[in-house]
């Protein structure tokens, strides 16, 4: 009889918690579907504080862009080269194994920083990791500051560059992480794209502090680009005490109350976050069930292993499609082609107003036109570009000297426009809920491990003391991108007002690049059913 009593109490307790979980589902569903309603603006009225949030992220990925850009904006200050080079043909230049160094050596670090980032990142949180990484930061700094006063300078100056290499890696891998999950449906790709910004305002603040302070007689020319950094990095440290931490991260550590009182913090209304948690946990619910232990071999299991190549791989085609000899080179470019020291800087501080101009124009593209199309076509002319620029080089007049000088910055602006802003996106919003920091770092990982290769190289190609191809090495770009332009087409997907549900559902059934765009995902259609049954009455949550 005892047995028999107890019997109906199990089957209540499991009825439900079968209806439990049919309500958060429902919620899930139903929030899927309201954030695919929402416009751009819209979001922007409804989550003023996440949107205040996101921004801040990208401030934390300019921390990162404003110290990568020191390196590259000093080899062009000539008394950095009269202190850290050597006499050569009535000018100065630097030892060619040490200006790989500066270049090769913290992409190289870079590469262990991202994987550090996003093992950090998913074990402490994204806020914790956040403010270490700060402080590497600072050492790195000041390592560089002090570097020319020591008995070997390279030396020194390369350990600082390689500390903010580390340091760098693992920042861009958790505030990618980050913007990706705090920011709306409606403006995830606009804030993604977004964050590319911060690479663009970096070399632009180290241009104008080159502009005004390159042409100085005395160290500051180029200890000015150094000390710049402590007050970037130091805003960021200000403000990260009340940085909130990712809802995403907590539920992902079963943390609900934390969860519910950090998305108060963004601003979210009481009735909004138990939507936002049901759609959260149904999406990692989903996830879940391919990547139980959330290790980095799970990110090459199954549909993971698609998701982690499309996600980096719009990174790995900015390493072949010549933004590092762009960025890195054209200053020095500039004085090579004919223009004076002082021209140079200003011709360099255009570069980067077209360069932000460039990425403001991605704004308001990557949501109308999407991320396929900017991918695919920004490729298609940039090719053009670096094609053009290495045959204007060939001819070596005065004239197309500047004509390929034109083509250099003109470059900046389409790059900005497409591919600049588009690769992370895709590295913000390919990766799977659970794996999204694992994922992130891999795209970081395999970008570092080419950028190593690149920035090793180039010295050799193009300085004046070794192989002098200077502005005609955009032909070896100009052919790699060809190859760029047909990944392109064939396998980058449109993910443009996907939830991350709906991706997961996509990457499971393996759908094709071609059709992601047009494809009606089961998500959508639950999500459609379930709102049309609240507006009928049919449905209480």
């Amino acid at each position: 009889m005892e047995t028999l009593a107890q019997e109906p109490n199990k089957i209540d307790v499991e009825m439900m918690e079968d209806k439990r979980h049919l309500d958060v589902a429902a919620v899930g569903h139903l929030a899927n579907q309201e954030a695919h309603d929402e416009t751009p603006m819209q979001a922007l009225r409804r989550h003023p504080w996440t949107c205040v949030w996101v921004v801040y992220g990208i401030w934390v990925l300019l921390c990162c862009s404003f110290d990568n850009s020191a390196a590259g904006s000093v080899v062009g200050i000539p008394r950095f080269r009269q202190d850290y080079g050597y006499a050569y043909e009535g000018d100065y230049v630097l030892p060619a194994n040490w200006q790989s160094a500066y270049s090769g050596g913290p992409a190289a670090a870079s590469v262990f920083g991202t994987f550090a980032g996003g093992y950090i990142a998913d074990k402490i949180g994204r806020k914790w990791t956040v403010v270490t990484i700060y402080i590497l930061l600072f050492i790195g700094i000041t390592v560089e500051t002090v570097s020319a006063q020591t008995s070997n300078p390279n030396a020194v100056f390369f350990a600082g560059k390689f500390i903010n290499g580390f340091a760098t890696g693992s920042l861009i891998t958790t505030a990618m992480t980050y913007i990706g999950e705090l920011s709306p449906l409606a403006l995830r790709g606009i804030f993604t794209g977004a964050a590319a910004i911060a690479f663009t305002i970096g070399p632009f603040i180290q241009a104008l502090i080159t502009n005004f302070y390159g042409d100085l007689p005395s160290s500051w020319a180029y200890k000015s680009a150094f000390v710049a950094q402590y007050g970037v990095t130091g805003i960021g440290l200000l403000v990260w005490p009340f940085m909130p931490e990712s809802p995403t991260w907590l539920l992902l550590q079963g943390k609900d109350d934390k969860a519910i009182r950090a998305f108060k913090r963004l601003g979210e209304k009481e009735e909004e976050i138990h939507k936002h948690v049901a759609h959260i946990k149904l999406t990692l619910e989903e996830a879940r069930k391919e990547t139980e232990g959330a290790t980095y071999l799970e990110c090459f299991k199954k549909s993971n292993l698609r998701r982690t190549i499309v996600s980096g791989m719009p990174l790995t085609l900015q390493a072949f499609c010549g933004v590092f000899f762009i960025a890195g080179y054209a200053t020095y470019y500039f004085q090579l082609a004919g223009f004076s020291t002082e021209m140079s800087f200003r011709l360099a501080v255009c570069q980067q107003v077209l360069s932000m101009a460039g990425n403001v124009t991605a704004w308001f593209l990557i949501e109308r036109v999407g991320r396929r199309p900017l991918t695919f076509w920004g490729l298609v002319v940039l090719t053009v570009i670096l094609l053009v620029a290495g045959g204007l080089a060939c001819v070596g007049q005065v004239g197309t000297n500047k004509a390929t000088v034109g083509m250099i910055i003109l470059y900046c602006y389409v790059y900005n426009v497409t591919l600049g802003a588009t690769a992370y996106t895709s590295m913000a919003e390919i990766g799977t809920s659970r794996l999204r920091a694992k994922t992130a770092a891999i795209a970081l990982l395999v970008q570092g491990c080419f950028s190593c290769m690149w920035q090793f190289v180039l010295p050799f190609m193009f300085n004046p003391n070794e192989a002098n191809l200077q502005a005609k090495t955009s032909f070896i770009f100009g052919g790699f991108s060809v190859f760029c332009c047909i990944y392109a087409y064939y396998c980058h997907p449109e993910t443009k007002g996907r939830s991350y549900e709906e991706l997961d559902e996509m990457f499971q059934k393996g759908v094709s690049a071609r059709d992601f765009g047009s494809y009606v995902t089961e998500a959508e259609r639950k999500g459609q059913q379930v709102k049309q049954e609240v507006m009928d009455g049919t449905l209480a949550l």
